[in-house]
């Protein structure tokens, strides 16, 4: 890993409390080293750990990423309600999920209008809303 993408790590984790750990700086130079944005789960994420010779288990990256998505750096998008991807983009935007090979993307926001949202029930209010649009190769 080049310093460039370690200190681009660094830089990142800095923009919360978490602490700069070791583990924690090799994961956040692996998602934002190249300075673009990036979905991973949590699986491909430790898989690229490997492939970089960083000693970390996948625990330790499902553990890693929930604390970067709790300390506002990322946001976790949920696909079919069991498969989480991280997504390093903390901008309002919907999401492609191409389902012929399992893979997020971001799709163009300013091609997207909601023209209402249904009326909340008494006492809620909305947090924010999700859209994933499933794709399939024809």
């Amino acid at each position: 890993m080049t310093d460039d993408a370690v200190q681009r790590g660094r830089d990142w984790l800095s923009q919360s409390a978490l602490r700069p750990t070791r583990q924690r700086i090799a994961l956040a130079s692996l998602l934002v080293g190249d300075g673009k944005d990036r979905h991973v789960t949590a699986e491909s994420l430790f898989e690229s750990a490997k492939e970089r010779g960083e000693r970390v288990s996948l625990a330790t990256v499902y553990n890693t990423l929930k604390a970067f998505c709790e300390a506002g750096l990322m946001q976790e998008v949920t696909v079919d309600g069991s498969k989480s991807y991280f997504d390093t983009n903390m901008h309002d935007h919907p999401h492609f999920f191409w389902e012929d090979d399992a893979r997020l993307t971001d799709a163009p926001s300013e091609e997207l209008e909601i023209a209402r949202l249904p009326k909340t029930p008494e006492g809620a209010e909305i947090t924010s809303v999700d859209v994933v649009i499933r794709l399939r190769r024809t």
